[in-house]
């Protein structure tokens, strides 16, 4: 394995470990009650910003063109990426929990593999171990994914009782983890739907920046729309030096 393919699955892990800092610090502001639509039009706002700053020092001088069909790609990207992706992580979090988001993202390599099969991507091969692999993979993410929706069990650390951990485990439907993880579900296939969209886009106009960037910013103009019409309140925009401007910071991470 030669070092850029090493380089490849090391900064695999950097964004899973910052992806694990994101849940937390995104669940944090959330309780506090930030609003998660702004979360997102701030989140995508920074990151047009910090994205513009590395297409000037790394692609200034990219002499690619911008077609309609690069353009209209990058709006369905800011759609999948803010407006159903992020949202609705949010909001699924809010429904469940941090950690029950970070297990639920392991669904988005299954619902990728099989989108892919669908639009003709890739091709499954079963005599192929790679191809197997992912098969079991695929059935394994979503029975895990369907145990951890139906299933809650103790409460082990809880801020409201001390006799919490005297209570038996037992498997039972709350509709508020199961509105939670239904949002979770949907927020993985538009995930999955915007890397396939993002890679065609990118044979295009191989630019990853320049395209990161287009895409923040067709994210903030959309999820600005949503927040406008499904967020009323002014003061939900305000920003202070604590949780709530630290959040959409990080998430440029």
């Amino acid at each position: 394995m030669g070092y850029e393919e090493w380089k490849a699955y090391m900064l695999c892990v950097f964004s899973n470990i910052c992806l694990a800092g994101f849940n937390i610090v995104s669940k944090v502001s959330l309780n506090k009650g930030m609003s998660r639509y702004v979360l997102v039009v701030y989140g995508y706002a920074f990151g047009t910003l910090a994205t513009a700053i590395l297409v000037l020092l790394f692609e200034r001088n990219h002499k690619g063109k911008m077609s309609k069909a690069v353009l209209r790609d990058n709006f369905f990207l800011g759609l999948l990426g803010a407006v159903f992706g992020r949202t609705l992580y949010y909001a699924g979090m809010e429904y469940t929990s941090a950690a029950f988001a970070s297990a639920m993202g392991n669904l988005i390599p299954s619902f990728t593999f099989v989108l892919a099969l669908l639009f003709r991507m890739e091709k499954l091969e079963i005599g192929k171990v790679s191809s197997q692999a992912k098969i079991w993979g695929t059935v394994g993410a979503l029975g895990g994914a369907t145990l951890m929706t139906i299933y809650k069990g103790v409460v082990v650390i809880s801020p409201h009782t001390h006799t919490s951990y005297h209570q038996p485990s037992k498997a039972f439907l709350d509709w508020e983890w199961i509105k939670g993880s239904l949002c979770l579900l949907t927020s993985m296939l538009s995930f999955s739907a915007f890397y396939l969209l993002q890679t065609a886009t990118l044979r295009k106009y191989p630019a990853p920046l320049t395209i990161t960037g287009f895409m923040c910013f067709s994210g903030t103009l959309l999820a600005a729309i949503m927040t406008l019409i499904l967020d009323h309140n002014l003061s939900s925009w305000r920003l202070s030096w604590d949780i709530s401007l630290i959040a959409p910071i990080y998430s440029v991470s």
